[in-house]
């Protein structure tokens, strides 16, 4: 018999709501996510100086860790809260600290490599709940947050 973990999640037929609009949201939340990144990068670099040289290097890491702490605190960045969406698992629960850690690794490696970033951007557009490549290893979802 086949096991089909999503069963746990919504029906994107028939319980529709919990994934519309999610795509754009998740567009959205990135630019939020990465202006508020670029800023502590910023503040970083400024006042450490020496970090003017890497400044690449600093904005991944940030990037990294402030995902990291969010995705595994709520499931959700800054910029996911604003836009009332949130990750969840193949069973419908929020990430724990070692899935977010897995999801954020997995959108990172997808950043590093167009080709990866963009066939992960159209899957979300043509899945039926708008999965990336990420989202489809690790069996996670982005949903509406629950009112």
């Amino acid at each position: 018999m086949f096991y089909e973990p999503t069963t746990h999640l919504p029906d994107p037929e028939r319980q529709a709501g919990f994934y519309d609009g999610v795509t754009i949201k998740r567009g959205v939340a990135w630019l939020a996510d990465t202006v508020l990144i670029a800023l502590v990068t910023a503040i970083i670099a400024t006042v450490t100086i020496v970090g003017l040289f890497v400044i690449p290097l600093i904005f991944l890491m940030v990037g990294f860790a402030y995902r990291w702490i969010t995705i595994s605190g709520g499931s959700a960045t800054w910029g996911m809260r604003l836009m009332a969406i949130e990750l969840r698992d193949a069973y419908g629960q929020r990430l724990n600290p070692g899935l977010a850690f897995l999801h954020v690794l997995g959108y990172t490696i997808s950043m590093s490599t167009i080709l990866i970033q963009f066939v992960s951007v159209v899957l979300m557009f043509v899945d039926e709940r708008g999965r990336g490549l990420t989202d489809m290893a690790l069996g996670t979802v982005m949903l509406n947050r629950r009112a």
